[in-house]
């Protein structure tokens, strides 16, 4: 019987979000059914990803839990994005805590975070250690996928914001991973400007804000009404906190050091122009994603 309930009830939400619920095109992980079935694991206090949540056995719901699953599909219906509602978000394998404190993980940033993972272990295993600084690190997602894929990584993480560093330092408690990443408060790579760090870093990894201002603007609800601003607007072009990262970048890594950076669609091609015309880097690698757009881009100190 209760079996029957689970099944009626979960037919009845899944007719009625059907036609009412719209999906980003950032979110591929969250579809009519992995919505669902977090906002319900949730409603029982079990708290899953979109991609965790298509995993285990519905649980049977009381009364009140019902009711709290019916409020929050009536807020996720209103804008609120869904990882703010269950408290996760999955990265890399791992499955973090979300909030509004910083930008709720892309899936589109494991590219950047594979190459830098991979990147990681390749000079790990050449010198015993490899030394990584994540500037704009939100929740820490980059910074503690490194961590935790690279057993050898001392890693550095910092953001402006106080609310993401914070948010960063819960997610390193929550995998387990507090005594591995080291989070600092401060702009770009400011918290960093001391000489144990000129020319010592390995691998610098930087995801920044980088959407048009105007673009904000326009943007779906769910992100301009609910994610900090701080963590996607990038100013009057889009990239001048790259443009500042590029400048920085050189004092902190050592000869053979990478620099690996997140750019937004259509920026890539200009981007692998500037950093190639700097006269800093070698071995300049866009990484495209599926469909051909550069996302990613490495470079290598000369």
């Amino acid at each position: 019987m209760i079996q029957l309930d689970i099944s009626r009830i979960y037919g009845d939400l899944r007719e009625y979000l059907s036609s009412r619920l719209s999906f980003l095109p950032d979110k591929p992980e969250e579809t009519l059914d992995s919505t669902l079935r977090a906002l319900w694991f949730a409603a029982a206090g079990h708290l899953k990803s979109a991609e965790m949540a298509l995993f285990g056995e519905l649980p049977a719901l009381d009364s009140t839990e019902t009711f709290r699953l019916n409020s929050l599909v009536q807020s996720r219906l209103g804008g609120t994005p869904l990882a703010h509602l269950t408290g996760r978000q999955h990265f890399m394998g791992m499955d973090m805590l979300a909030g509004p404190g910083a930008l709720v993980p892309r899936k589109e940033t494991e590219l950047l975070g594979a190459a830098a993972v991979e990147r990681a272990n390749e000079v790990a295993s050449k010198q015993g250690r490899a030394i990584v600084v994540d500037v704009c690190t939100g929740c820490g997602n980059i910074a503690l996928a490194i961590a935790n894929r690279v057993p050898n990584a001392v890693v550095f993480a910092a953001d402006l914001s106080d609310d993401a560093v914070e948010l960063g330092r819960r997610n390193a408690a929550h995998l387990g991973l507090e005594r591995q990443v080291e989070f600092r408060v401060g702009n770009l790579l400011e918290p960093f400007a001391q000489t144990n760090f000129f020319g010592q870093v390995d691998i610098l990894t930087c995801n920044p804000p980088y959407i048009n201002s105007v673009k904000v603007g326009q943007m779906p609800d769910e992100i301009a009404g609910h994610e900090p601003k701080l963590a996607f607007d990038g100013g009057p072009f889009g990239v001048g906190i790259l443009m500042r990262v590029l400048e920085d970048a050189p004092r902190f890594l050592r000869k053979g050091g990478w620099l690996g950076i997140e750019v937004g669609l259509g920026q890539g091609p200009l981007l692998v122009k500037r950093i190639e015309k700097a006269g800093w880097f070698e071995e300049v690698s866009p990484l495209a994603d599926q469909n051909g757009d550069i996302r990613a881009i490495f470079a290598m100190r000369k």
